[in-house]
């Protein structure tokens, strides 16, 4: 998911560059959108990850 959305970054900032304001809104925006879900697993994934840890010791 990460992956996608640097993906969607670089679309951002090529069409950007070159001048498709449209496109390259939407594009940031999905960009933004995938970054925040994939932040969001991770933080579920460390948090079950130290439960876990805690429920072995």
């Amino acid at each position: 998911m990460l992956k996608w959305a640097i993906i969607f970054l670089l679309i951002s900032l090529v069409t950007g560059f070159l001048g498709f304001s449209g496109v390259s809104a939407a594009t940031a925006t999905v960009s933004k959108i995938l970054f925040a879900i994939a932040i969001v697993v991770f933080l579920i994934f460390v948090v079950l990850a130290f439960t876990a840890g805690s429920l072995v010791l």
